[in-house]
């Protein structure tokens, strides 16, 4: 069951930028959704006009069925966590989460209930009579969740809560933020442009491009069967090469891939771990560069046009800069008008 529709909602600013376009989706119960994009591709201007922070130039967005487009953010059951943790730094831990609860008038006894409770639940039992300068940048963040958790949110929105942390802490805390949204079967939307935080944390992600909908899908087909050339180009690393198709094959500097569809020019895309090489004299490429990463090398690999592409490989020991390699991809697609016209 959708407990949140967003539908044909626009957001159009002075100029006229338009920032969102006609965006439409639809969030089921518990469901944890990623908004993946570049920047400006209007995915933390939908998330706000879902918190109320923005509101929409055209469209409709209900929660459980009620028409929530026009209403302020105190009115909504949401909790919105943003890229700046936003604390208040004259107050210590308790009194930031137990703000809003004071505001809606609950006991004290049950104020005091609730914080302790999800301070606990954020990994920060005990932690209510510190400042908040006296925290670390990850205690912060956690801080910023349990802030919204506390007023016990329908949905919980997340624009880029981890985009100021390093690499390490990042990925702890979004596995900790996953096992929380799971454990208070919490539906969510989390705006990230890092597509392994999207990989790893969402049920489904939507790819966005200039306020559009590029594809909505499981994070596994997102990968493994982009319906566009930009989702191809986006998600992960991939090979994109344009050429084209004559006779059932696609052609380009020498590299030529069996492809049953109809002449005319295509791009073919084909992921490092899915181009198999062998060495060969004078071969369809040349080694530019290995680089070993302990647990697989990639290679980097001229055309004879100069076109570079990527391969993976298991022993980077066995390629040298400058020597001849034969490329056979394993699955392969091909993109024609902006669509997917073949996949193998």
């Amino acid at each position: 069951m959708s407990v949140l529709k967003i539908s044909e909602v626009s957001k159009i600013f002075a100029g006229p930028t338009v920032a969102v376009d006609k965006f439409s989706l639809d969030v089921a119960d518990g469901e944890l959704v990623c908004l993946l994009g570049p920047s400006g591709s209007g995915k933390s201007t939908l998330l706000r006009m879902i918190g109320g922070f923005e509101r929409p130039t055209s469209g409709l967005i209900t929660i459980d069925g009620e028409d929530i487009t026009h209403q302020p953010p105190e009115k909504r059951p949401t909790g919105m966590v943003f890229q700046s943790h936003a604390l208040w730094t004259h107050m210590n831990v308790f009194k930031n989460l137990a703000f809003g609860l004071k505001l809606r008038r609950l006991p004290a006894s049950e104020i005091k209930q609730r914080v302790e409770a999800v301070l606990e639940l954020v990994g920060l039992a005990g932690y209510g009579g510190r400042g908040v300068n006296q925290l670390s940048g990850g205690q912060q963040q956690r801080v910023a969740l349990a802030r919204s958790l506390v007023l016990e949110p329908k949905i919980l929105l997340l624009d880029e809560p981890f985009a100021s942390l390093d690499q390490h802490l990042r990925e702890r805390l979004r596995e900790e933020v996953r096992d929380i949204q799971q454990r208070l079967k919490i539906t969510t939307l989390f705006v990230t442009h890092g597509q392994d935080e999207a990989l790893a944390m969402a049920d489904r992600i939507v790819v966005m491009r200039d306020g559009r909908t590029e594809q909505v899908d499981r994070p596994d087909i997102i990968y493994r069967e982009p319906q566009t050339p930009f989702v191809a180009g986006f998600i992960g690393t991939m090979n994109l090469v344009e050429g084209e198709v004559s006779n059932g094959h696609f052609k380009r500097a020498g590299f030529a891939v069996d492809m049953p569809i109809a002449d005319g020019p295509a791009v073919l895309a084909v992921r490092p771990e899915a181009l198999d090489l062998t060495a060969a004299e004078p071969g369809t490429a040349r080694v530019h560069r290995v680089t070993d990463y302990g647990t697989h090398g990639l290679v980097d690999l001229d055309l004879r046009d100069g076109t570079r592409l990527k391969s993976m490989v298991a022993h980077p020991d066995l390629f040298k800069p400058g020597q001849g390699v034969d490329l056979r991809p394993q699955a392969v697609s091909a993109y024609r008008d902006n669509q997917r016209a073949y996949r193998s």
